[in-house]
């Protein structure tokens, strides 16, 4: 689907309140209900320390994200872009961190976060939607996430924890001149303003678990992805054993 007819790309910033809170479950399983929609997804990795996303992909992971901010600043972003394959009519492309640690310290660098600003701004480009994987607010390319971010939702554990997080967290994006648009609770709720409840996916291979499922999961994460980009989507239920069964849903 074409920025012509979606109009200018949304770009959404998911930051973790805190770490564990399932952010890069929850940003993966938004992009497949977009793209169950019909939708262009980018989803681009700023959680550079725990590099999650790396684990919902297969190939090649190189150049990844920090290099693309670093070393190889003149690359093309489709360099860095592995497809996930999801068999409906939009698609995913995901540029993940996959650095050694020297590379993944000079990415955290005031210049490196401009260029992630500069990727971001290209991707929006040429794509109807663009997710940013975003770690608790402490580090330059975290900054520059949600600097860049048209909406940004907060992802908190559904507990008294999160709910202290989710609280600090608000308080960190206005210092640097952000506001939140959602929060989301996961596992739990009376944290914020959707909820994702508990399911049985317990392994990356699970994901994404809302595509040909129905349920509580499933729905939820439909309410989210909408409420996120600030239109209706419709996730189409496929054929009994689509992608397999639903697994528990786990925090990374």
């Amino acid at each position: 689907m074409s920025d012509t007819d979606r109009g200018t790309a949304s770009v959404v910033a998911f930051a973790g309140a805190t770490g564990g809170a399932g952010t890069t479950r929850t940003v993966v399983e938004v992009a497949a209900a977009l793209a169950a929609d019909g939708r262009e997804v980018c989803v681009v990795d700023a959680a550079y320390a725990t590099q999650g996303l790396g684990e919902y992909l297969d190939g090649r992971l190189a150049p990844d994200v920090t290099a693309l901010v670093t070393d190889e600043r003149d690359a093309d972003l489709g360099a860095g872009l592995v497809g996930m394959d999801l068999g409906v009519s939009g698609r995913v492309a995901v540029a993940p961190a996959n650095a050694p640690f020297e590379r993944f310290a000079r990415a955290k660098t005031v210049e490196a976060a401009e260029a992630l600003e500069a990727r971001i701004e290209t991707a929006a480009a040429r794509f109807d939607h663009v997710l940013l994987d975003v770690p608790p607010i402490a580090a330059n390319q975290a900054v520059a996430a949600v600097n860049a971010a048209d909406r940004i939702a907060v992802v908190a554990p559904g507990s008294d924890r999160g709910t202290e997080a989710v609280q600090r967290t608000h308080e960190r994006l206005a210092d640097v001149g952000a506001e939140a648009s959602l929060v989301v609770a996961v596992r739990g709720d009376g944290v914020g303003d959707l909820s994702i409840p508990a399911t049985k996916a317990t392994e990356a291979a699970a994901a994404p678990a809302c595509l040909g499922a129905t349920g509580a999961f499933a729905a939820a994460i439909e309410r989210v992805a909408a409420a996120a980009v600030g239109e209706e989507i419709v996730v189409p239920e496929a054929d009994s054993g689509f992608l397999g069964t639903v697994g528990e849903y786990v925090g990374r």
